[in-house]
């Protein structure tokens, strides 16, 4: 999947945006784009409105002139069912995370995707063999993100193998044929040069006391509670370990873009993510892959 490109945008006075969802308070959405804003020289602001499905055409009305929306839980379903232009990634993945204003309303677009493609390019991650845990909506993110960087195929680890269809459907869209099973601690698909899980604070703990490698990229979405117990095993192991704050990060940068024109500037966004969530995992030193 291609790089969300950036367009330009007017950027003289005052504009706004905000990132919707409920619960919202918890966000860490403002303190990525305050940062870049202050780092691009950009008089704009950003803001948290609790927003739910059924509110969320209302709230877009009511804000028809605001320069884009980040949208999470549970918004992203029902933020590409109101778009009036579907992007091409937020298609792919049947998601979308991101809304920006265009002349008949809003342009659905999805960043989640692109940015665990780019967190992973940062650690190393190349097309080998990879496996995804869960089949949720970052699940979906994921087998996109591994379509970008070329990978075709993916095993993914579930617990319930009847849940899998819109996994599924993502992963036929992007081109990665899926092998599914269910977790399994002793899955030699755990063996994998790159795991990928996507499940809730946890979930994943069931898979952490087996033996992980050094030659392994193991990433875990979770970033609130950080290290998790599979994080912990993982980098005991000597394998490269990301928490979801390198996901949340990057896909952050992507929407800076769109909505602005500019180039994000990650390593400021970066170094305040690590001051407002010193323990999510994320520092404010740029990774290094393995050579």
């Amino acid at each position: 999947m291609p790089r969300t490109r950036v367009v330009p945008v007017a950027l003289s006075g005052r504009r706004r945006a905000a990132v919707l969802g409920r619960p919202i308070a918890h966000s860490l959405s403002p303190v990525l784009h305050r940062a870049a804003y202050r780092a691009l020289g950009l008089d704009w602001s950003y803001e948290a409105i609790e927003c739910g499905a059924d509110e969320l055409r209302d709230v877009l009305t009511a804000r028809a002139d605001w320069a884009g929306f980040s949208c999470t839980m549970p918004l992203k379903r029902a933020a590409l069912e109101l778009a009036t232009d579907v992007r091409p990634a937020a298609a792919a993945v049947g998601a979308a995370n991101t809304l920006l204003p265009v002349d008949d309303g809003w342009a659905a677009d999805n960043t989640d995707a692109p940015g665990l493609a780019t967190a992973l390019r940062e650690a190393g991650a190349r097309a080998v063999d990879a496996t995804v845990l869960g089949a949720g909506g970052t699940a979906q993110a994921a087998l996109a993100a591994l379509a970008e960087l070329g990978i075709r195929h993916c095993t993914l680890l579930v617990r319930d193998p009847a849940r899998t269809a819109d996994a599924l459907a993502t992963a036929d869209r992007v081109g990665v044929a899926v092998s599914v099973r269910v977790i399994d601690a002793a899955d030699d698909a755990l063996a994998a040069p790159l795991v990928i899980s996507t499940l809730p604070a946890g979930a994943a703990d069931v898979i952490a006391a087996r033996r992980w490698r050094g030659d392994q990229i193991v990433v875990d979405v979770v970033y609130a509670g950080w290290p998790t117990r599979l994080a912990t095993a993982a980098a005991a192991a000597g394998s490269r370990v990301l928490s979801g704050a390198s996901l949340l990060l990057h896909q952050a940068a992507l929407q800076v873009e769109l909505m602005t024109g500019q180039v994000a500037p990650v390593d400021a966004m970066r170094a305040a993510l690590a001051q407002a969530a010193p323990t999510s995992g994320i520092t404010t030193d740029r990774p290094v892959g393995p050579s």
